[in-house]
């Protein structure tokens, strides 16, 4: 298939975020005091989210941690 030599890619700081990036909308957050949270990893589907989260649990049973869509509208160019 040749290469669309016509499209000009903007190296622009507000392009938004790549589309790789948004991907992996469904993250595992660890709770912090003051309200404060953490993304300690990022899946494709929410049943990778929960599985990881299940094995997170039994590793590390004093934390606390949810399973969050993290969306990221306000950065997505369409």
């Amino acid at each position: 298939m040749p290469e669309n030599t016509e499209y000009k890619v903007s190296k622009s700081g507000n392009q938004g975020i790549a589309y790789k990036e948004r991907l992996n909308s469904w993250a595992i957050a660890r709770l912090l005091p003051d309200a404060q949270r953490e993304i300690v990893a990022r899946f494709r589907s929410r049943s990778d989210a929960d599985g990881y989260i299940q094995h997170l649990r039994q590793e590390i049973p004093n934390a606390s941690f949810m399973v969050v869509f993290d969306c990221q509208r306000e950065e997505v160019v369409i």
